[in-house]
């Protein structure tokens, strides 16, 4: 008889002690699979909605200017000089260090002009990367398309008394409103928006731009080093890092991923101590037998073999079926970590891979000392029972 069929035998005459040790295994190796794929989701679900967060650096024209106090009441600041970044220079940002980082370059300039009877602030964009920047704004109609057309934050179509495909003058020429902005919150609420060329020869400020939003938003990416690099690459101006949400939800990510691993080394602890107690049971049990199979000249070797591959079946079953149960868990649980809306199950066969090996794992090092423990008994002692 082959070992093997040996220790498949066994496995069917202990049927109740077998299953025990196969659902203690089971629930150790969905835990674990649970806690990683509901961290590896959420990481993802971040990493993809990141650029929702807008952009992370910005790039200011460094000025010089004093604020004035008198008697502890502010009396506003004076300004020296009024410089701006020139439009070229911003070709030495895609040169920087960590330019892969990098995911979207949206320059504006601004100014105060006089439309539909009120003082505007009129903003140049160039709307694709502006768009890819802010994926949450919502427009009533259309993205202006040609440089003739604009688009209007809701506060100012409500001042300037404005709908989709009306017109608005602005220093004599007439552009046609292609879009209305859904209300933000934000400052975008009382801005006219307009084709950076188009706004550049309004205000008089051709080949230059009052500032540079850049959006650099993975979660690996290196943020302080990217504004050091920013800065060195354009020295006449001020660059600064806006990261605090980005920060605050890794944060959260970062220490959810430390209880994982935390909640995955208990986890294996007890799976470990479980096989060996269950395992060294099993052996006691079964020490006329193993007598038996020594005295008709079974080596420790082959005694071992029979006992670990029990083990190792045990492993492979609770593996396949532990890493099932655990991505059901994760689907399970997975709307219960969201914010309202649906995450993406992250389903990663490297995980089923690592949980199977671990299965397996578990139960040979729990196995280990009790198959060397029979190998070393004695036949004439064991036979003696019977």
């Amino acid at each position: 008889m082959k070992l093997h069929n040996i220790s498949f035998n066994n496995l069917r005459r202990r049927k109740a002690k077998m299953a025990f040790l196969t659902v203690g295994l089971v629930v150790g190796i969905a835990t674990i699979v649970t806690l990683l794929t509901l961290t590896r989701s959420m990481s993802a679900d971040i990493e993809r909605k990141m650029d929702e967060f807008g952009a992370n650096i910005l790039i200011t024209p460094q000025q010089n200017g004093l604020s004035l106090t008198y008697g502890g009441i502010s009396l506003g600041g004076v300004s020296f000089d009024q410089t701006e970044i020139k439009e070229s220079d911003l070709a030495v940002i895609k040169t920087i260090a960590n330019h892969k980082n990098i995911s979207a370059v949206a320059p504006k300039v601004l100014g105060g002009v006089q439309a539909g009877g009120h003082q505007v602030l009129l903003v140049g964009v160039q709307f694709p990367q502006e768009l890819k920047m802010k994926q949450w704004w919502k427009v009533f109609g259309e993205t202006p398309k040609g440089p003739d057309e604009l688009l209007v934050g809701s506060e100012a179509a409500k001042v300037l008394n404005l709908m989709t495909g009306d017109t608005l003058d602005i220093k004599g020429k007439s552009f046609k409103v292609s879009g209305i902005l859904d209300e933000t919150g934000s400052q975008d609420d009382s801005l006219v928006f307009v084709d950076l060329p188009v706004a550049q020869r309004i205000l008089g400020k051709e080949g230059r731009v009052s500032l540079v939003e850049v959006a650099a938003l993975c979660s690996g990416c290196p943020i302080a080093d990217m504004v050091q690099q920013l800065a060195e690459k354009l020295p006449g101006t001020k660059v600064s890092a806006i990261q605090q949400v980005v920060e605050g939800r890794l944060k959260a990510i970062d220490q959810f991923k430390r209880f994982s691993y935390a909640m995955t080394a208990v986890v294996v602890f007890i799976g470990s101590l479980m096989v060996f107690v269950t395992m060294m049971g099993s052996v006691n049990e079964r020490t006329t037998e193993i007598g038996v199979f020594r005295a008709i000249g079974f080596r420790k070797s082959h005694i071992m073999r029979i006992i670990l591959v029990e083990a190792a079946v045990v492993g492979i079953l609770a593996g396949v079926i532990g890493y099932a149960a655990g991505i059901g868990g994760a689907r399970l649980a997975l709307p219960f970590m969201s914010d309202g809306k649906a995450l993406h199950l992250v389903v990663d066969g490297g995980l089923a891979g690592a949980a199977l090996a671990l299965s397996v794992l578990l139960a040979l090092l729990g196995s280990l000392y009790p198959a060397l423990h029979a190998s070393k008994l004695d036949p004439t002692e064991a036979l003696r029972a019977l």
